[in-house]
């Protein structure tokens, strides 16, 4: 019998220490990565690691690490970082590819592995279908070196800094967030170490919840798949918005000041209209997926702004919106990608986004969200 496809529209999934998500299928996605990715890039010796805060990241990270150094490739090993800030790390630091470690929004328990190409762009079925044969059968002899041509293994520790500043970077110079109060739900994902940083150095007020990750409590309960606590939480601490996060934060649901949670579909659509005004929405157009409710459609439709469909998924969101040179595009779970500042969908940077908008306009955003009937 023909095995089930190790890759899935996410990358490789499945319960942390079972088939397929175990620690031997690390070791060899790490040999296959290093050695089908490299081939490109005459001179460039290095794969970024980084995982979310699930306990099982540990044992996936170490194989993945040996996996990679066994075919003569250096591995630079980040620690948590969220999935867009390895996106956005592989290609600044001149990887030949990135591994993120991560079940974004699922439960503790599970577990996968997400790989970006060394633009920072998520691999495509073409690649995929080069790595799962020498996942399954093993790399050739000849790519495993001895002695001095094995690769070396190195903690970064500055990744932290790096992506705060890259996404500090996306909201308008010469503006700041004085005086306006956020309440963040990290999800005790790994937004933990970063979320706080960068809305705190920009100026604003941070009331923080779910930030103590201890490895099985990710998602648990809390961040944008579960509201509730931080809906609460802005309407109590009289806050302007809250902002909630998911496991590996490539989401943002948002929650106005009323308390009431905002879809990834009322979130495009404000972005939408306020890029199109500022003439930065390219071809007037905007990418949604086949999940995008009818009011966002009209909503779009009404502003003058085109609707194109795409495949539900994160990467079929970005091919589509690369095919028809679209700047903007998302689904109605939070994943919002602004292409012209991220590779991938990018919670923190969906967020400032969002702040800007709200700063240029002057409004609250309860007032913003009626842009699309609910």
């Amino acid at each position: 019998m023909t095995p089930p496809p190790l890759f899935g529209p996410n990358g490789i999934r499945g319960t942390a220490n079972v088939y397929p998500m175990t620690a031997a299928t690390a070791l060899a996605v790490g040999r296959a990565v290093a050695h089908v990715l490299r081939r490109d890039h005459t001179g460039i010796n290095r794969i970024l690691i980084g995982k979310d805060t699930r306990i099982s990241g540990y044992m996936l990270e170490n194989a993945l690490t040996a996996g990679v150094c066994s075919v003569g490739v250096d591995a630079f090993v980040t620690g948590p970082v969220p999935t867009p800030g390895i996106a956005y790390l592989t290609r600044t630091m001149r990887c030949v590819a990135g591994i993120v470690v991560t079940a974004s929004h699922e439960p503790a328990a599970e577990n996968g592995l997400l790989i970006f190409d060394s633009l920072g762009f998520p691999i495509g079925p073409d690649v995929e279908a080069e790595i799962e044969p020498l996942v399954r059968n093993g790399v050739p002899d000849d790519a495993s070196p001895t002695g001095a041509g094995l690769g070396r293994a190195k903690r970064i520790d500055d990744v932290k800094g790096r992506y705060i500043e890259f996404c500090k970077g996306t909201y308008p110079s010469g503006t700041m967030l004085e005086g306006v109060r956020i309440v963040l739900d990290c999800a005790n994902g790994s937004t933990y170490r970063v979320a706080p940083d960068v809305f705190r150095e920009l100026g604003a007020s941070v009331s923080i919840l779910n930030a103590s990750p201890n490895g099985m409590n990710v998602n648990r309960g809390c961040g944008a798949s579960a509201p509730d606590e931080l809906r609460r939480a802005v309407v109590e601490n009289k806050a302007d918005l809250g902002l909630a996060f998911d496991g590996d934060g490539d989401r943002l649901i948002a929650v106005d000041e009323t308390g009431r949670a905002l879809s990834g579909d009322v979130v495009l659509a404000i972005c939408a209209r306020h890029l199109k005004s500022l003439g930065k929405l390219q071809g007037a157009r905007v990418v949604v997926t086949k999940r995008s409710g009818e009011p966002l459609r009209a909503c779009l439709r009404t502003l003058g702004i085109a609707v194109v469909e795409a495949d539900p998924t994160q990467r079929g969101i970005l091919a589509r919106m690369r095919a028809v040179d679209a700047s903007l595009g998302g689904d109605p779970a939070g994943h919002l990608i602004f292409r012209d500042l991220q590779t991938t969908g990018d919670g923190i940077v969906t967020a400032l986004q969002l702040l800007s908008v709200m700063d240029v306009s002057g409004k609250p955003l309860s007032a913003l969200a009626s842009i699309v009937d609910p």
